[in-house]
């Protein structure tokens, strides 16, 4: 076990924009190959990203939410897929860190280990002798091409007949793998399905889903007082992902202004794009949404970290806006990607435009059951009109 001096936010945020370009040459392989390359992997890992939420006990940094946010978000500026496998890892290791500590013992063995999860608990899990054996099939396994260790979402059956949500750790070799990712968006994830079959997982690779969301009891001894652990489930989940589609947003400013300079407004008088009214309204209203979708992702984020720092308790309804400030980041975003790839013209649908592929991320992101807009709103407006939450991921 190694425990360093973690790196400060200006560093490792720094060490993420230094890899975009490389990033950005490896995106059109990535989204053709339906998997993340190699040596972005690499550049990731040796950079020491991977080690966000990894136990300083094992070298990791234990990073405070709103790091990790701007980490993801200028990762995501460079792909899409980048930024969502990476945060999707970042929580992995966060829930790792919640298991026994003699299982974490055995996942963060190699303090660079990548661990993948689903949140879907579309598995079954009846109990065993010493722990239980799973079977399931899950789609949207983001992670696992690249991972060591996954951690699948599934529910436990009781002797009552009833059953429990619960979290299960599983080497990633005990998986069988279905190559079925072929996507409209999001390609380079590789997030394709997983099974399990008569998988038999140990008892303390087992974690209870209810009592770590609602009232964040967890199995680790050594990660009790660390701020990172003492965070509740789902806010914390919900800040990093929102900085998946601001970095994306991001991206999609930047490559309109690179065309700029170049372009005029076919069929019209305006051989200058940048000299058309038209086009300073759309870029003010784009830079106004891609704004708000960072107000949205930071105060998610240092909300987190403000209130784990000062031992607060969490009401329903900040659980609620947690969620909200992810659904609303998320729809932001999208509003301002739709803006610009608007003003980029036909020009912008090539595949070698940057544009088009920001489009259909954005696009495919909000689709996501977690990150949904509609979704997220409704459970906000549930609480703030005196309801229960029609969820257990708050």
């Amino acid at each position: 076990m190694t425990i360093a001096e973690s790196p400060a936010r200006t560093d490792l945020v720094h060490r993420a924009t230094g890899l975009v370009p490389l990033i950005r040459k490896r995106a059109p392989w990535q989204e053709e190959h339906r998997v993340l390359h190699e040596e972005v992997l690499q550049g990731i890992v040796d950079a020491g990203l991977m080690k966000l939420r990894v136990p300083v006990r094992y070298g990791g940094y234990e990073a405070d939410v709103r790091t990790v946010c701007d980490v993801i978000s200028e990762l995501s500026r460079g792909d899409g897929s980048v930024g969502w496998t990476v945060s999707t890892m970042t929580i992995s290791s966060w829930l790792a860190g919640l298991l026994p500590d003699e299982v974490q013992d055995e996942i963060f063995a190699d303090p660079d280990v990548r661990i993948g999860s689903s949140v879907s608990p579309n598995g079954v899990a009846v109990p065993a002798s010493g722990g239980a054996v799973l079977n399931g099939k899950w789609a949207f396994s983001t992670g696992v091409l690249h991972s060591q260790w996954f951690i699948h979402s599934a529910v436990l059956a009781g002797a009552d007949g009833e059953f429990a949500p619960v979290m299960v750790a599983v080497p990633t070799r005990e998986l069988k793998v279905v190559d079925d990712w072929h996507t409209a968006g999001l390609r380079g994830t590789g997030s394709v399905t997983t099974i399990a079959e008569e998988l038999f997982v140990p008892e303390a690779r087992i974690l209870p889903v209810l009592p770590l969301v609602l009232r964040n009891e967890h199995r680790s001894r050594l990660n009790a007082r660390s701020p990172m652990w003492r965070a509740p489930f789902s806010p914390i989940t919900a800040a990093g992902a929102g900085a998946v589609p601001l970095g994306m947003a991001r991206a999609a400013r930047e490559a309109f202004f690179e065309r700029l300079p170049s372009r005029k407004i076919t069929y019209t008088d305006y051989e200058r794009q940048a000299d058309a009214p038209l086009t300073h309204l759309q870029v003010a209203e784009a830079a106004v949404l891609i704004d708000e979708a960072e107000f949205h992702v930071r105060r998610a984020a240092e909300r987190v970290d403000t209130k784990v720092r000062d031992g607060e308790a969490w009401t329903m309804e900040e659980r609620a806006l947690a969620r909200m400030e992810m659904g609303a980041a998320t729809l932001r975003a999208k509003e301002a990607v739709d803006i610009l790839a608007t003003a980029g013209g036909g020009s912008s649908i090539y595949s070698d435009q940057p544009m088009q592929r920001v489009e259909r991320d954005i696009q495919t992101i909000n689709l996501h059951g977690v990150l949904h807009p509609n979704t997220n709103l409704e459970l906000y407006g549930r609480l703030l009109c005196g309801l229960e939450p029609n969820t257990h991921l708050i």
